[in-house]
């Protein structure tokens, strides 16, 4: 018989034993299912942390505030002032290969509102350069200027979320909002969806939807500050092009321990390392992830040689048969062969559309990014074939083995 004569007396043979054959196709189809749906979850959070760690600046060193436990700041203050614009000053002098030092202050807004709606949200001093060093995306109107900073203008940048809420659909540019007692008047309003930072070993996931920015000599001059509080939340450190971030922070941090007299109330941030740490960490979760979707593939390969040697016993008359009216062993091999190779085809392609509505539903119900990608996709599908051919040979091979004259006698 020809290759296509071969593929359709298969599919006929498979037929006519529907729910076995459609049992035997679940190892692959959860299987192929679980490879793409973990392998689209993963590649998606890495897409997730290297968006964010990118707007981090990969040519930047951050210098964060620590979080101090209330009954320890004051006896730490008495140390050191915590994290300051004096810290940026020196870094800028006494580092080299600095280009500029950004401070960063975060408002604690107990109030956030606009004559006929409210909201919550978080408030962010920050220096007119910082749109440069951060790839910041301005969907209206304009970024926080120089004369904004020099004259503490009572302006605001806010968040797609923050504009909603307070605004609607509506115009929002040129609008008033008041953050605790302070009103702003809104100049822009920030495009897409573009992380903040939360901690220094963690990927940046806060969405500066909800974030409203502001000059930072508005924020240190005209809203209240707890004095044991650091003066300043994060300073933000452009090394220049070709400089090494990790060498430049070797050079911080002992520079920030004398200014600080030792005290533990501040961190470095290398965004590259963490994109290193990122890139390994997803490396080893894509691994585990697949190494587990594969067994589900490895199963399925036994369920089909399981379901294959049962075929062999049972049509063990038929295969003599087919040998006396003239039928070669390689005929009969390939028959059994194609015959698990398709039951892997099939169940391979119905797990290629398990796994993407699965990666959809992860997107769409834990908010989480899902990419599906081609080489999931193509090495899913080509494991899951490789295992039905392979898991077809043996029982292939011991049916073209069969002694035709025994087989005619099987009962």
């Amino acid at each position: 018989m020809t290759g296509i004569e071969t593929f359709t007396t298969a599919l006929s043979n498979l037929g006519t034993h529907k729910m076995r054959t459609a049992l035997t196709m679940l190892g692959m189809v959860f299987g192929v299912g679980a490879v793409i749906a973990m392998l689209s979850i993963g590649a998606g959070g890495e897409k997730k942390a290297l968006e964010a760690i990118g707007r981090l600046g990969l040519q930047n060193v951050i210098v964060r505030a620590k979080t101090v436990k209330p009954e320890e700041r004051q006896e730490l203050r008495k140390k050191s002032l915590g994290v300051s614009l004096r810290d940026g000053e020196a870094i800028a002098e006494a580092v080299p290969h600095v280009e500029i030092v950004l401070p960063r202050v975060e408002v604690k807004a107990y109030k956030i509102l606009a004559p006929d709606a409210k909201t919550k949200g978080k408030v962010f001093g920050l220096s007119a350069a910082y749109a440069d060093m951060a790839s910041v995306e301005i969907a209206e109107g304009r970024f926080i200027d120089a004369r904004d900073e020099e004259e503490h203008g009572q302006v605001a940048v806010i968040g797609q979320e923050i504009r909603r809420n307070l605004f609607g659909y509506g115009p929002a540019i040129g609008r008033q909002l008041k953050v605790n007692d302070v009103w702003l008047e809104v100049i822009g309003i920030l495009g897409g969806d573009p992380s903040g930072s939360s901690g220094a070993n963690a990927i940046p996931t806060s969405s500066t939807a909800q974030e409203i920015w502001i000059p930072v000599s508005t924020a240190m001059r005209k809203f209240d500050r707890d004095p044991l509080d650091a003066p300043v939340d994060e300073l933000l450190v452009k090394v220049k092009e070709g400089v090494s971030t990790r060498d430049t922070a070797r050079l911080i941090r002992p520079l920030l321990d004398r200014l600080h007299g030792g005290a533990d109330d501040y961190e470095v941030v290398v965004p590259e390392a963490l994109l290193e740490q990122s890139q390994e960490t997803q490396r080893i979760f894509n691994i585990v992830m697949g190494s587990i979707a594969g067994i589900s593939l490895l199963v399925g390969g036994i369920g089909i040689m399981n379901i294959m040697l049962a075929s062999v016993m049972e049509r063990t008359r038929e295969i003599g048969l087919r040998r006396a009216i003239g039928a070669r062993p390689r005929d009969i091999r390939a028959q059994f062969v194609i015959e698990s190779f398709a039951i892997s085809l099939i169940g391979g392609i119905s797990g290629i559309i398990i796994g993407i509505m699965l990666a959809r539903l992860v997107a769409a119900y834990a908010g989480w990014p899902t990419v599906i990608t081609a080489w999931s996709l193509i090495l899913s599908t080509g494991v899951s074939m490789t295992v039905g051919l392979v898991s077809g040979i043996y029982p292939a091979n011991r049916a073209a083995e069969l002694n035709p004259i025994e087989a005619l006698r099987y009962e």
